[in-house]
C-alpha cells in the first residue's frame, strides 16, 4: 500500500533534512526532487541543451559529488522554469510517489503539481534571515567563496523566480500544513512534521 508524503518549501528552510529524517522514522522511500533539476543543471553546465538533458537524465547523474555548488542552483532554478524540463521528470516523480511502503518526495510543486492526492501535504518555510545564515554556513563550511550578504540576494533571485514561473510555480498546496522552521531546532521541526503525519495515518 502507498503512502505518500509531500513537502514544499523554499530554499534552505529545512524541508530536506526534515523529508529524509522523517522518511528514516516511517521506513520510507525518499526523494529530494530538486536533485533532478540540480542534475540537470548540472549536465547543462556541461553543455547539454536543457530538455535534452532531462529527457536523458540517469540515476547515477542524481549520486555526483558537484550538484550542491551555488553555481548548480542557479542552473537548476533556470531550467525548473522550463515547462518541458519539468513534463519530462514528472513521470519519473509520480512512479516513485506510488511505490508500495510509503515515500517521502520534497520540493517545490510537489503537492500542489506532481502529488495533489498525497495523503499528507507539509509546507516547510522560515524568515529570509535564518535561511540566509542557514546557506551561508553551509556554503562556506565547505569551502565556498560566498558573503552572507550575497547568498541572502541570491535566496531571494531564486525565491522570485520559482514563485513567478508560468510552469508549476512554488506555493503552498490549500490543505497543506505549514510548519515555519525559523525557530525551532532540527529535532523540534521533525517532531511536528512526524505528529502530522501520524494524526494522518491514524
Amino acid at each position: 500500500m502507498s503512502f505518500t508524503v509531500a513537502i514544499d518549501g523554499p530554499a534552505a528552510a529545512g524541508k530536506g533534512t526534515i523529508s529524509r529524517a522523517v522518511a528514516a522514522h516511517f521506513g520510507f522511500a525518499h526523494l529530494d526532487t530538486g536533485l533532478l533539476y540540480r542534475a540537470t543543471g548540472r549536465r547543462v553546465l556541461d553543455g547539454l541543451e536543457p530538455v535534452a538533458a532531462a529527457r536523458a537524465l540517469r540515476p547515477e547523474d542524481l549520486a555526483r559529488d558537484d550538484l550542491r555548488t551555488a553555481e548548480v542552483a542557479q542552473a537548476a532554478s533556470k531550467v525548473a522554469a522550463i515547462p518541458e524540463v519539468r513534463a519530462a521528470l514528472v513521470d519519473f516523480q509520480r512512479a516513485f510517489a506510488r511505490r508500495a511502503g510509503g515515500a517521502v518526495l520534497d520540493g517545490r510543486d510537489i503537492g500542489t503539481v506532481i502529488c495533489p492526492e498525497a495523503q499528507v501535504k507539509l509546507y516547510v518555510t522560515a524568515s529570509d534571515a535564518v535561511r540566509a545564515r542557514r546557506r551561508f554556513l553551509e556554503l562556506s563550511g565547505k569551502g565556498a567563496d560566498v558573503t552572507p550578504d550575497g547568498v541572502l540576494a541570491d535566496l531571494r533571485e531564486r525565491d522570485a523566480r520559482d514563485s513567478e514561473r508560468a510552469a508549476a510555480p512554488l506555493a503552498a498546496a490549500a490543505d497543506a500544513v505549514v510548519l515555519d522552521t525559523s525557530a525551532l531546532t532540527i529535532d523540534e521541526a521533525v517532531a511536528k512534521a512526524i505528529a502530522v503525519i501520524n494524526a494522518r495515518r491514524g
